[in-house]
């Protein structure tokens, strides 16, 4: 499968030490995710790596990473997964990285607030219920590649500003000279240049990716103006695919940042236009056989329909976990093209849950769940609705009859009886304190993991409800 010029997938530490060894490698990054989906690492000299440090572990404080450990039981176990090593393509020096999985000193057990750990326990959950043995994902990320950002939030004023060489706003700038080419809005899916300005970047973010080894089916400008842009790369494996939406955001980011632009996995970063989810293709296997194509709706299989029955049943809860941010719900809007409207339908773009039709092939059948931003760390996203999938299937949760109608134009008596995404983060927070006995089966998420995701997440709706808008200066200061 890979390439000359993809860097090989290894099976085991030897095979890491001597890939390491042939590329020149004088130290080794250690990366592991922590609990909002953020990469952290620490680095040491190539020498301090052996065989012995895969299974061993390598020591770490937890106690500054956020959500994890308190100071007196700080103590870490960073344990490198051999199938993820690459040449790391943004350091100075030849620099291994390698993923890591978070464990307990001592006993080694896996650390329950490890997002990495809760992912491979979702797996291990799938194989000891024995509907299937592999759950394949697929995420459509969306970004935005601005030219600057500035923002603030003083007690007494707050402000944030974002630009783009291709914003709509900018026909008036002085380019010396500006040449016309601005993307209106909602019109960036998707003319060619020059009003696409971000070919050239978009294909580098690509190239790279392929270089690390992971499969790029395809690139373009996104909808919204001013720099959106979405990359999709070849489904795997939950925990596999999860570790590629890392590696992917770490690299959008940082060939960005190398031709002096910055990119953002915010949901809604622009008012007035489009803003950025994270599609998730989903579909169980057993043996290499494809489990939900079948001759039921849209060819799907029963098993599928049930898939779907759970996640329809949970999707309010679900989006605590995978529309975890305050600005994830200004994206999440009803009246819009958000896939606010929990319901499924084939081909229909206004369902959160779509069955694509590009292709007849049981292989290729699969459930497509809109509702998620690329703010969600991918493994706790990918898990949680697993989870919630399975609960279906197990349980046999009716998903009730498609709708194949636009749902942005059935009459209000209709679209009454449609449930939707909850409104806010509060919200959603809300539906998974009462909605969430099915992420606990198989101790794959745990209730102490639950309840501190909640809290911090209540600390995040605090700051914003607790702050002056400066909208409201706008509607109100003359009152």
């Amino acid at each position: 499968m890979e390439t000359k010029k993809k860097q090989s997938n290894v099976g085991s530490p030897r095979q890491v030490l001597e890939l390491a060894r042939k590329q020149g490698a004088k130290m080794v990054d250690v990366k592991f995710v922590d609990t909002f989906g953020t990469w952290q690492h620490f680095t040491v000299p190539f020498s301090e790596l052996s065989e012995e440090s895969f299974s061993d572990g390598l020591g770490f404080d937890g106690s500054s990473i956020r959500g994890w450990k308190s100071i007196e039981a700080s103590d870490m176990l960073a344990m490198p997964d051999p199938a993820t090593a690459f040449l790391d393509p943004f350091m100075a020096e030849p620099t291994l990285s390698l993923t890591c999985t978070i464990a307990e000193t001592g006993t080694k057990e896996a650390y329950t607030r490890d997002p990495r750990g809760i992912a491979q326990r979702g797996e291990q959950y799938l194989q000891s219920t024995g509907v299937a043995d592999t759950a394949v994902f697929g995420p459509e990320a969306e970004f935005f590649i601005f030219d600057n950002v500035q923002f603030d939030a003083k007690p007494n004023g707050t402000f944030y500003s974002v630009d783009g060489e291709e914003g709509i706003w900018n026909t008036g700038r002085e380019e010396m000279p500006n040449l016309g080419y601005k993307i209106r809005h909602k019109e960036g899916y998707f003319p060619v240049g020059p009003a696409d300005t971000q070919q050239d970047i978009r294909t580098e973010m690509c190239l790279v990716m392929e270089k690390l080894g992971i499969q790029i089916e395809r690139q373009h400008h996104e909808v919204a103006t001013a720099g959106q842009a979405e990359i999709d790369f070849r489904f795997d494996t939950l925990v596999k695919t999860a570790d590629h939406m890392m590696v992917y955001k770490y690299v959008l980011k940082n060939v960005a940042k190398k031709h002096g632009k910055t990119v953002t996995l915010m949901p809604k970063p622009l008012f007035g236009d489009n803003g950025s989810g994270m599609h998730t293709h989903q579909s169980l296997w057993k043996k290499d056989k494809p489990l939900f194509a079948g001759k039921e709706y849209a060819g799907l299989s029963q098993m599928a329909l049930y898939y779907i029955g759970g996640l329809l049943k949970h999707a309010k809860a679900l989006c605590a976990l995978c529309s975890p941010t305050t600005n994830s719900y200004k994206r999440l809007v009803p009246g819009y093209e958000a896939p606010v409207n929990l319901a499924y339908s084939a081909r229909n773009r206004s369902a959160a849950i779509r069955i694509p039709t590009f292709s007849e092939s049981p292989k290729a059948k699969r459930i497509e769940y809109r509702p998620p931003g690329p703010s969600a760390n991918p493994y706790l996203c990918f898990t949680a609705l697993l989870m919630a999938g399975l609960d279906g299937v197990l349980n046999k949760i009716d998903p009730g009859e498609p709708i194949d109608k636009n749902m942005y134009e059935l009459p209000p008596e209709e679209m009454a009886k449609v449930p939707q995404t909850p409104g806010s983060l509060d919200e959603a927070l809300d539906h998974l304190e009462k909605d969430h006995a099915f992420l606990l089966k198989g101790d794959v998420f745990t209730q102490d993991f639950l309840e501190m995701w909640i809290t911090h997440k209540r600390k995040e709706t605090d700051a914003i409800r607790l702050r002056p808008h400066p909208y409201e200066f706008f509607l109100y200061y003359d009152v």
